[in-house]
């Protein structure tokens, strides 16, 4: 080597990129102006010889370093100037390079955007941050961006680069902590991972945090992929949501709760007595899509919601411990599939409402656990960063970069996926800092309570911008404590979710159903306790998934009954309780057609049940139920107000019946709800209504059709002046076994009401004329007083 050259060089930054130690490899690699002339430094190990190759010329470079340091001064030459890489390894093979560390390429952040990011307020920080195909100077490539502040060398690793975290060393922006390098010449579906060195001089290999897609499990890189490819069809939908999003909770919402990966699988292959040979696979995201929304469309549901799709490597999780926030999981297809089923449901009518996992995260070696070799995106004491139970890492909510992280997470999945809806999971788990805990395990807040404030923080922060950057899209907690005001607003104490999961009512009104129906007047309290608190929350009734796994069985296999017809017509009055109660509703996959066995994950729905008529009869049943929602404002236009329900009678705990009525501002759209949760039927059973009016039954649980034994009510009812219930006008009818049955309410025109007391007075036979009152005889006595015995026993009972 030259003197000259020799000089130049900086051997302490050349051991440091040998080493891969370097967190500025730019400083010394590429091209730099020198009052000496343009020197040109390249490191790549395993080349034999390097030449620059400027225009149509060649120049060769020497080796300064046998580990692969090549440099060149070009005397003659005093500014910058595009150039290759001509190079020949040791193994012969010759390849032309467009050097990473050139003067065309820059950083893709903004100083504005580095400062949001740092202040947790960089909202889109997904635009930037994780691989995005860019065109820089005219050539196109990949930019890469990670944020690992305590590493002392990132690099990208791939097949493009051998997996050598010497070649392709990102440069660190200052004190951000963000890592970026944009890599000529690469292309989307190219795989990656990000070696981090950590200052203990341990190298880890890390998928990407920000990472838009990954390879199927169980490998673990992440890929990279153009999000900017697919086009959209939807925009009628997302215009009519954003415009309905004030009148949401005055609109029906009906949720189908779906696992992808177990809603229906399809057969690979079967051998001539068609048994299955190679097992099942998963349907793409665009076969299970058709299939989804005309399953969805027959039963009338509103929504669908998703178990998380967010990328896991463990399918026995469900997808509740994320690994890639940013990546539609690649068990189903690519990102642009997703996107194609999100486009098809909305096509169809369908929103699509996505579970979401911000409480905590997996320890997987490739995950976000000790990120930079650091508790990164964790507490690092493990009073506060860790779930003993689950065995998973809680968030630090109070570090800017990490809020930033979920909340702009969030937002991607509204904005790239045009996700209608999120449901956030475990958000008790969020709010209390000793949940799960014993005492010793947890370290109180500032002010020595329980509560979890930076994480209430992150919550009203997420939901305000959340709010304010969809066009539409709705937030769901599933929270299980008495925690004050989560659907209320942020500015007034609330924590500001659209919807709350009622946790209480399911698991009251479940403990109630599984009770044998001898004993449920024991418990008549957990079936109407609901309404005392029902106005505190924009609430939604959930039968979820969690109610049928770990040997809780089915729905159906919950009910009591020494039959399948007996469970079932307690599962169709559950039904139709629910349906009746306020609050919008959701439904767990299979629970619709009664399937008997509890959820397996591994395998799919039993759809071969329904051509038994037990199992098609429920099936018809929910959609029935659904139907009556979707069309009778009473069932959802009033749901969070007072206003719009009033029990007739929930005193009846020995006979377990109850009788509401679910009301709009309109008298007309009224209806009448009678439960009756004991296998006893009443004939001529009398019930208070809510006014003067023709009462007709346009539900019945019990009817054939449905499975069950006809003993409904087909004829118009007409109220009379008697009163009952406290009311002053009454009905009576056919109450079946265990049944719930449904009226609607027509109440009689002011001017008709006199017409029909006329036209009953004609009717009345003209009186007698008294007859000579005898003596009582001691046996008349008698059975006067048995007679008023009867009487008062039969109305107790009614």
């Amino acid at each position: 080597m030259e003197k000259i050259l020799y000089d130049l060089m900086d051997w302490a930054g050349i051991e440091e990129l040998v080493y891969s130690e370097a967190s500025d490899p730019g400083r010394i690699l590429g091209e730099h102006v020198i009052k000496e002339g343009l020197l040109i430094q390249a490191f790549l190990p395993n080349a034999e010889k390097v030449s620059v190759k400027i225009g149509e010329e060649q120049f060769p470079m020497e080796m300064a370093d046998e580990n692969g340091f090549f440099a060149v001064l070009l005397e003659d030459r005093k500014e910058l100037v595009p150039y290759h890489f001509c190079i020949t390894y040791t193994d012969g093979d010759n390849e032309e390079i467009i050097d990473p560390y050139s003067y065309q390429f820059h950083t893709a952040f903004t100083e504005e955007e580095v400062r949001k990011f740092s202040a947790g307020i960089y909202y889109d920080s997904y635009e930037k941050f994780g691989a995005h195909p860019a065109v820089e100077a005219g050539i196109e490539g990949v930019h890469f961006a990670v944020w690992a502040p305590d590493a002392m060398r990132v690099s990208v690793v791939g097949d493009f680069n051998f997996w050598d975290g010497r070649r392709h060393q990102m440069k660190k922006r200052g004190p951000s902590g963000i890592y970026e390098i944009f890599i000529p010449n690469l292309k989307p579906g190219a795989i990656y991972k990000y070696e981090i060195k950590t200052k203990a001089g341990l190298p880890m290999l890390k998928a990407d945090p920000y990472g838009n897609y990954a390879e199927l499990r169980p490998n673990t890189a992440s890929v990279v992929w153009d999000m900017s490819g697919y086009k959209w069809n939807d925009d009628e939908w997302i215009k009519e949501r954003a415009a309905a999003k004030d009148r949401l909770k005055d609109s029906p919402m009906s949720i189908y709760e779906v696992h992808l990966g177990s809603w229906m699988q399809k057969t690979v292959a079967q051998n001539e007595n068609g048994e299955d040979i190679n097992g099942s696979q998963f349907y793409n995201y665009r076969e299970i899509a058709e299939k989804l929304a005309a399953y969805v469309k027959e039963m009338g549901y509103t929504h669908v919601e998703l178990l998380p799709v967010m990328e896991h490597p463990l399918d026995e999780s469900w997808g509740y411990q994320v690994t890639g926030y940013y990546a539609p999981t690649s068990r189903f297809g690519t990102p642009d599939d997703f996107k194609a089923f999100m486009d098809h449901m909305h096509k169809e009518g369908i929103g699509v409402i996505l579970d979401w996992v911000p409480a905590h995260f997996p320890r997987d070696a490739h995950g976000l656990a000790a990120f930079d070799g650091t508790c990164l995106y964790e507490h690092q004491d493990p009073r506060q960063g860790s779930h003993p139970h689950w065995g998973t890492l809680i968030y630090n909510y109070g570090r800017p970069q990490v809020s930033n992280f979920l909340i702009s997470n969030a937002l991607y999945w509204a904005k790239e996926f045009h996700a209608d809806g999120i449901r956030m999971d475990a958000v008790a788990s969020m709010l209390y800092l000793d949940y799960g805990k014993n005492a010793g395990e947890w370290v109180a807040n500032i002010y020595g309570g329980n509560e979890n404030l930076e994480a209430v923080e992150f919550l009203k922060h997420l939901n305000s911008i959340y709010a304010r950057d969809t066009k539409g899209s709705v937030l769901i907690a599933e929270e299980s404590t008495a925690w004050p005001k989560v659907s209320g607003d942020e500015n007034d104490g609330g924590l500001g979710f659209d919807f709350k999961w009622n946790m209480g009512w399911m698991n009251d009104f479940l403990d109630y159903m599984q009770c044998d129906p001898y004993f449920r007047h024991d418990h008549y309290g957990e079936l109407t306790f609901s309404m005392l608190y029902a106005y505190s929350e924009k609430f939604v009734l959930v039968f979820s998934h969690d109610e049928v796994v770990h040997g809780k069985g089915s729905l159906a296999g919950k009910m009591p009954g020494d039959t399948q017809e007996k469970k079932f017509a307690n599962l169709r009055t559950a039904y139709g309780f629910m349906m009746g109660h306020p609050g919008k509703k959701l439904l767990f996959m299979g629970q619709d057609f009664g399937q008997m066995d509890e959820w397996n994950e591994k395998a799919s729905l039993e759809w071969g049940l329904l051509k038994y008529d037990i199992h098609s009869q429920m099936k018809d049943y929910v959609k029935a139920l659904n139907h009556l929602y979707r069309t009778q404002p009473a069932l959802y236009r009033m749901d969070y107000e007072p206003e719009g329900f009033e029990w007739i009678n929930c005193t009846y705990n020995d006979e377990n019946i109850v009788i509401f009525e679910r009301k709009t501002e309109k008298p007309e759209e009224t209806l009448l709800f009678v439960c009756n949760f004991a296998p006893v039927e009443h004939e001529k059973f009398r019930l208070g209504v809510p006014f003067a009016g023709k009462y007709k039954e346009i539900l019945n649980s019990d009817a054939k059709q449905f499975g069950g034994s006809g003993m409904v009510n087909p004829r118009v009812k007409m109220s009379k002046k008697e009163e009952w219930d406290t009311r002053k006008n009454s009905i009576a009818i056919n109450l079946a076994p265990m049944s719930t049955a449904v009226f609607s309410c027509t109440p009689y025109e002011e001017e008709a009401e006199p017409e029909k007391k006329k036209t009953a007075e004609k009717r009345k036979r003209p009186a007698r004329q008294p007859s000579v009152k005898l003596p009582a005889s001691p046996l008349d006595v008698i059975s006067e007083k048995v007679g008023q015995i009867i009487k008062t026993a039969r109305e107790s009972r009614h």
